[in-house]
């Protein structure tokens, strides 16, 4: 009989803030031994960046704002308290219009053996 998996607690830390220096901060909370799945806390300074994902991330945004468009020219807009799903395959535009912070969820099939 295999043994039974514990619950893996993961605290957040609400009042988690960004380094001071650099534009982009990011601190890795949580990643399994494969290391496919990882949650942590992300903050950046207002910027854009064009990206396309090879993985899942699951977005909650603590403060500030921010704009994906994507290939197609849809936009969508979150902010403080919003939830979203960057899909594997997404192609376009990542834009923080305000300073943000926003917790982590990313499952990353690309690094499975």
């Amino acid at each position: 009989m295999a043994a039974a998996k514990k619950v893996q607690a993961i605290r957040f830390d609400l009042d988690a803030r960004p380094d001071s220096a650099p534009p982009i901060t990011i601190k890795e909370w949580y990643s399994d031994r494969t290391g496919n799945f990882r949650t942590g806390f992300w903050a950046s300074q207002p910027g854009r960046i064009e990206i396309h994902y090879t993985k899942d991330e699951l977005c909650v945004i603590l403060d500030g704002r921010v704009r994906l468009t994507d290939i197609y020219g849809h936009v969508e807009t979150y902010t403080k308290g919003d939830t979203f799903l960057i899909p594997i395959g997404f192609k376009g535009v990542w834009e923080t219009l305000e300073p943000v912070r926003k917790f982590y969820a990313i499952y990353n099939p690309a690094t499975e053996s």
